[in-house]
């Protein structure tokens, strides 16, 4: 897999990816990632890559000419362009690993007030947000998606069972509590089902726990369980 993620700030955007786990994956040549400065496609001789809001409004908007010009230079016939915006759809994990069987993604990172929205109409196959909230560029919400979608490629953890058991493997239910050793710390014990040894306890314990925490902590996810419709 390539990601080529164009943005004001290349270097926000990879200082995530270049450790741990993902470093790992790059390393050993399973995904390639590459940031690139919007800046470059600028004609402007002060490198300008925005401009004020036709119609009026507050804030600066990304002009056209540079993402464009990007978009041209890095996209191939398998190419998915992504744009990270707050007015995409929810990233999810069933998303991510959508994502995984992708060969190249080339992710747009908005910044300011968005970006013209012709690029939008011309350019973008999916608009993505990580979440209803504003963040300052673009840069953390790619890295985001990133880290999640490499994470997932096969190989990139030691455990090839581990994107399994995770949280959101199950869309509509949290994981179960997790514990190690020592069993007692500050007065304070692991469960003494998870070390009596029988599996089934174990599993009926956790299945119990993964709901009570569900709907202490996500019980809208019960409800799109229970066929309620995500809105």
């Amino acid at each position: 897999m390539r990601i080529d993620i164009v943005t004001l700030f290349p270097e926000v955007a990879l200082a995530p990816l270049s450790d741990s786990i993902i470093q790992r994956a790059r390393s050993s040549g399973l995904v390639e990632v590459v940031g690139h400065q919007l800046r470059d496609w600028s004609e402007d001789k002060h490198r300008r890559v925005d401009d004020s809001l036709c119609g009026g409004g507050q804030g600066m908007l990304l002009k056209p000419e540079p993402l464009f010009a990007a978009v041209e230079a890095l996209r191939g016939p398998a190419t998915r362009v992504i744009l990270m915006t707050p007015q995409g759809r929810p990233f999810k994990q069933a998303l991510a690993r959508e994502l995984v069987g992708s060969e190249h993604l080339l992710i747009l990172c908005g910044h300011y007030e968005g970006v013209d929205h012709r690029v939008i109409e011309a350019l973008v196959d999916d608009e993505i947000s990580i979440g209803d909230y504003v963040l300052t560029n673009g840069a953390l919400a790619a890295a985001v998606l990133c880290d999640a979608v490499i994470r997932l490629l096969p190989g990139a953890l030691g455990d090839e069972r581990s994107p399994i058991d995770e949280s959101f493997s199950d869309p509509q239910m949290l994981e179960a509590p997790a514990y190690t050793r020592p069993v007692e710390f500050r007065g304070m014990m692991v469960p003494e089902v998870l070390v009596c040894g029988h599996h089934g306890k174990i599993a009926a314990w956790k299945a119990a726990q993964a709901l009570a925490r569900t709907q202490a902590n996500r019980p809208d996810l019960l409800h799109l369980k229970a066929g309620g419709k995500e809105i």
